[in-house]
Formats: C-alpha cells, structure tokens, sequence
C-alpha cells in the first residue's frame, strides 16, 4: 500500500511539473492590437474577458494565405491541462500543417483565478455545464471567452465562417458539447472525445453534426457511467460528479437533430465499433466510436499521464484523423455567413470591454 501511495505521489508530481512547464510556455502572450493580421507560425495570444485575462495559442500553417478563407478547429484540452499539453497530446498542429488549417488551443481558467494553476490543487477546468467546479463561488464564463476568442480570430486571420469547428478531450470535450449548442450558428461541427452531455433539453439554431469517441476501458468516462475513478482504484474529488450513461449524450444529441433513436448503420471491426444515427432532414447526423483497450487518452496521440492513472493508449485509430474527416464533410450552410454574430450572447461585447 505504502508503495502504491509513493508511486502515486511521484506520478502526480511529475505531472505536475510537465504540466506547470507547458501553462508556463503559455502565459507569455503576445500584446497584439485587436485586428493585427498574423501569418504562418505559432502565437499565443491574450484577451480580457469578464475581467479575467484569457489565453490561446494559434497554429498557422505554413500554407496559411489571407486571400484564400482558412477552416478553424478549436481543440479544447482536459480537465487540469494546458493548451501547450493538448498540443503535444493530440497531434493537431501536425494535421493542421498538412491539411492547411487554423488550430486553436484555449486554455480555461483555473478554479481560484487568483493563484497558480496546478493539476492537483487549482487545475484549469472549463464550465461545461456540469456545476461540478465552482461550489461557492462564481463561475467562469467559458461560451463569452469562446466567443470573444472566434470574434479574435477573426479579425487577425482570414477565416472560413462555414467551417469553423470544436473538439476537445474530456472536461473539454464536455465543453465542446456546449458551445456546439449555445453557439450553434457558428460552429460547422463538434467532435467530444470522453465527455458528456451534461445539460438539456438540446436546444440548437441550427443542426451541428456530432462526432463522439471514447474507450471501453476508460475509468474516467465509463460507458456504462457513473463516478470517474482513476485506473488505481483512487478517486478524484475534483471531478467526482457522476457521469450520465455515454450513450445518453449521444442520444440527446441525435433527438436534437430530429435523427432517429436507433442507429442506422452499425459495424465492429478490429475492435472498434462504429454506429451512425442519420442523417437527418437536414443532413446532420451523429457517429460515435467505441474503441476496444482505449483509457482516458486520445487515441492514436500520446498522454502525459501514466497508466496507472488514466489506462492505456491505442493505435487502432488516430483521433484526429478521423475527426478531421468527418468535419471534413459537414460545412456549415451558406447564411452562417450574416447569422453568425447573432448567435453571440447578449452580453459578449460587455465583456470583452
């Protein structure tokens, strides 16, 4: 016991350490004007929202021209990450290089703003809509952050308004779930990775297909539900809330697209199962992935946790190549170009002022 407890200790501090390195390689932001144009490397960037000093990093591709509409993908990082750690994690700047999109990397706050972020003690945690992270207290605004970040964008970088994307892993992908609902006019498509749906009713201005994949042997978003325990056995006070069943996020999606509740196509090979609900009228439809082994980890990328933590890795598919795919081929429609601004909550501007 004693040992495990040891081993546990010098796992979460080293996880700590590359953790405190990557928000430290963050915090550096560039003090640009609103407007100034940006070209091809990385930036990490700064905005004041609601008071509180927010950041992002920017992946521009060394095909990046501003005379040509560029598609943006927004990669929200884990619940005690960093931008800098999903980067590493996930392999999209790699993607983004090849294909010839903006990646974005915004980090959340951590729960006491006023002290420095730590995985263990005041992680960076985005309000999914869960109420699992502020008891007490006020919480952090993420949708007017999210918001002000695409309006950012913007301004600097010549974007393509019809696809402009969110995925996260997660507390993140959690949270892509809501900002693909409340900002459904600007977001072409998300793809959650070991979230949950955690609000409802599903209440979208326009249909935002849906990618999901998770692990069957992930401790922290079980299947089946329930409270998220490390693969040690431990639990995690921080993020101990139980999780809804994960088919139940992907039905409530599904009802929201006016999809039917059963899947339309279902296949299982090499242990990974596949079910597609759709499309709809409209043509959006939910995919969600299972994969056989998979941990709390993005498969096919690395995880800066052990595995005695979070469970295992798995090469069977690459997480970003299948979501680049899929948002690939859901472009938002054509009037998403003079409706966007008026999906912004009513508050934004006042905000970001």
């Amino acid at each position: 016991m004693r040992h495990q407890n040891a081993q546990n200790t010098i796992c979460a501090l080293t996880l700590s350490l590359v953790l405190y390195s990557c928000t430290m390689g963050c915090l550096a932001g560039e003090s640009l004007s609103r407007g100034t144009r940006l070209g091809p490397g990385r930036h990490t960037l700064t905005l004041t929202v609601d008071g509180l000093e927010r950041t992002y990093i920017v992946h521009v591709p060394p095909s990046y021209d501003s005379r040509t509409p560029s598609p943006l993908v927004v990669m929200l990082h884990g619940g005690g990450g960093t931008a800098k750690a999903a980067i590493l994690e996930t392999g999209w700047t790699e993607k983004a290089d090849k294909a010839g999109f903006l990646a974005v990397f915004p980090n959340a706050m951590p729960r006491d703003p006023s002290r420095r972020s730590s995985f263990a003690k005041n992680p960076q945690l985005w309000n999914d809509g869960s109420d699992r992270f502020y008891p007490g207290q006020k919480a952090t605004d993420d949708i007017s952050f999210i918001t002000a970040l695409l309006d950012d964008l913007s301004t600097r970088f010549t974007v393509d308004k019809r696809r402009v994307y969110v995925t996260g892993f997660s507390n993140g992908g959690s949270m892509s779930f809501l900002v693909g609902a409340q900002l459904s006019n600007r977001i072409a498509a998300i793809a959650p990775v070991a979230g949950a749906c955690w609000f409802e009713p599903v209440m979208l201005k326009r249909p935002v297909p849906m990618l999901y994949i998770t692990g069957k042997a992930d401790p922290l978003n079980l299947i089946e539900g329930g409270a998220p325990k490390l693969a040690s056995g431990a639990s995690d006070r921080v993020r101990a809330k139980p999780k809804p069943p994960v088919r139940e996020s992907i039905l409530k999606w599904a009802k929201a697209l006016d999809c039917p509740m059963t899947p339309a196509n279902v296949s299982d090979v090499n242990g990974i199962c596949t079910e597609a609900y759709g499309p709809s009228r409209n043509g959006a439809e939910v995919v969600y992935i299972t994969v056989d082994g998979l941990g709390h980890t993005w498969a096919g990328g690395r995880s800066l946790l052990p595995e005695s933590m979070v469970g295992g890795t798995s090469e069977r598919i690459n997480a970003t190549d299948v979501i680049w795919n899929f948002f690939k081929k859901h472009p938002g429609p054509v009037e998403d170009h003079d409706a966007a601004q008026q999906d912004a909550p009513a508050d934004a501007d006042k905000a970001r002022r």
